[in-house]
């Protein structure tokens, strides 16, 4: 079950910290919006980076002229949801529960696809910047100096490739992928793997009932490579 309270309590004082220590209450109308995320199952860190989304926006108008409100947020927290969602594989939310407000599914977002070079080319950038960097360098160089190496390989394939034969070469880009993903868990200490692995399953718990164990199993693995992404700042396509 899903302490609502405490979840409105979080994202209450998460929401004062990034007003500067200006509290506002989340309640009425406030609190079953906030309620609503929590029934669809919307990670509180999700939740959060969706208004850290709200406010880099806000931030970019200008000085700031009064605090921001949590309903003011809904829809970077739905699309920050919608982005974690296909991250992890979870292509469904909770049914509404009993007594409950109506939980709805967030459409789903129409992202115009760029091409497969220009991806490839924005990670290259990224994974180079990351080299040289204290973040990641010192602790995957080696698996970030393989990863140039491989996709640099298939930039001279990206530019013609369509079809089949792209989806074939995303293939091989998600498998590089994986496995600097996978380079990167490795190089943290036990303590770290564990801490990460229960914030994957807790992400997901809501959803734990209606998913087979192969699907969960799956999802588990991405939440988890989402969460490394996270850490080590790694980019993705």
């Amino acid at each position: 079950m899903i302490d609502v309270e405490s979840y409105c309590r979080d994202l209450e004082a998460y929401l004062c910290r990034k007003n500067d220590g200006h509290l506002i209450r989340i309640t009425g109308a406030a609190f079953e919006q906030v309620q609503s995320w929590a029934l669809q199952g919307v990670p509180i860190k999700v939740a959060e980076a969706g208004i850290d989304r709200h406010f880099e926006r806000y931030y970019r108008k200008g000085p700031r002229r009064r605090p921001v409100r949590i309903e003011f947020c809904e829809a970077d927290v739905l699309d920050a949801f919608d982005d974690w969602r296909r991250a992890v594989g979870v292509t469904r939310v909770v049914e509404d529960p009993p007594g409950g407000p109506g939980v709805e599914n967030p459409a789903p977002a129409v992202r115009r696809r760029r091409s497969l070079t220009t991806q490839i080319d924005g990670v290259l950038a990224r994974l180079t910047v990351l080299r040289g960097s204290g973040q990641a360098g010192d602790a995957i160089g080696g698996a970030l100096d393989d990863a140039v190496r491989a996709l640099d390989a298939l930039k001279g394939e990206a530019g013609a490739a369509k079809g089949e034969a792209r989806d074939a070469l995303m293939q091989r880009v998600h498998e590089i992928d994986r496995r600097l993903l996978d380079a990167a868990l490795a190089a943290l200490d036990p303590a770290d793997q564990a801490a990460l692995s229960r914030e994957a399953e807790a992400e997901l718990a809501p959803f734990r009932e209606r998913m087979g164990a192969a699907a969960f199993q799956q999802s588990s693995r991405q939440a988890l490579h989402r969460l490394v992404r996270e850490r080590f700042g790694l980019p993705g396509f």
